[in-house]
């Protein structure tokens, strides 16, 4: 065997197949979205959907909101967060990546039984079923303890925003040039 034929079986880098990102697997994603719900439905809270979309992905990326002065950045770091992004896209890229996929990622919850839509105060909302608890209590791996730690976190500073300011907390934390974020529809 020549020393080309090796090259041709050995995976290019760049190749999208062969680079692992967990946020674009499904799996990961409806587990996080789990473990967030059971969170929220432990603390009698049931998010509107664009909170929900905010919490998602500000408790995966923890760090663009506390800051290493905090004591929750201990905290979080101690838990097994890095302040390394998992991604080389800015945070203003992820997050409307994020929270385009949340709606197709709530469906299939819906339709495996362990989230039900429904409304509270003129906002649609997912609450988590008692089969989706039982799921989401299962999960038990270093990362999903990690997770539940950095969402209890970023869920007491979103409960202290009204729906109306998300898009400009969304702003600030996400560091983004104002007019990108329009252009992403934020």
């Amino acid at each position: 065997m020549s020393a080309m034929d090796n090259k041709a079986n050995v995976p290019d880098k760049r190749d999208s197949e062969s680079y692992f990102r967990p946020e674009d697997q499904e799996q990961f994603r409806l587990a996080q979205l789990l473990l967030l719900l059971d969170m929220e439905n432990s603390a009698k809270l049931a998010p509107s959907i664009e909170r929900l979309g905010v919490l998602d992905f500000f408790a995966a990326n923890p760090f663009l909101v506390v800051q290493p002065d905090e004591d929750e950045y201990r905290d979080l770091v101690l838990a097994g967060f890095s302040v390394k992004p998992l991604a080389y896209a800015s945070p203003g890229h992820r997050f409307v990546t994020r929270r385009r996929r949340l709606q197709s990622d709530l469906a299939l919850l819906v339709a495996y039984g362990f989230v039900q839509p429904g409304t509270s105060a003129g906002y649609r909302v997912f609450r988590i079923t008692s089969s989706g608890s039982e799921a989401a209590g299962q999960l038990s791996s270093i990362y999903a303890q990690a997770y539940r730690e950095s969402v209890e976190v970023i869920s007491k500073r979103v409960r202290k925003v009204v729906d109306s300011k998300l898009p400009e907390f969304c702003r600030k934390w996400l560091n983004a040039d104002p007019a990108m974020l329009d252009l992403l529809n934020i």
